[in-house]
């Protein structure tokens, strides 16, 4: 599950690039995100991890992977599960033949960014 801006914008310095921006876009994309892993376990890379409220942590099971873990190894150790995975580029291109159903968001960001959603990720079952 993630959320991109108009033209595949995913990350600026180590966050969401409308990070904190209160408009109605952004602010429902962030409710239904807590909503709908409300629940269910999320893998996140250190940055994600690091950003999540400690509110989030009494409802949800929350992992910080990190780069020497099999994404096999995690996603299997919660089988039983629906597994959110979340992070930058990384994180996605690692994970991205595990995941089986993408829920992406489109968000009106189209502003600037360092790191880039590729539709590749989409195909690599």
């Amino acid at each position: 599950m993630c959320a991109i801006g108009r033209r595949g914008q995913l990350g600026l310095a180590g966050r969401l690039p409308w990070e904190g921006d209160p408009a109605p876009p952004y602010a429902a994309d962030v409710a239904r995100f807590f909503a709908v892993t409300r629940g269910h376990v999320l893998l996140l890379g250190p940055r994600t991890f690091a950003s999540v409220p400690a509110f989030a942590f009494a409802d949800r099971t929350i992992v910080k992977i990190r780069s020497h873990q099999l994404p096999s190894v995690m996603v299997n150790a919660y089988r039983d599960r629906d597994v959110f995975i979340g992070g930058g580029p990384a994180v996605w291109e690692n994970y991205a033949p595990y995941i089986e159903h993408w829920d992406v968001t489109r968000l009106p960001y189209d502003g600037p960014a360092d790191r880039w959603f590729d539709p590749a990720w989409l195909t690599r079952a």
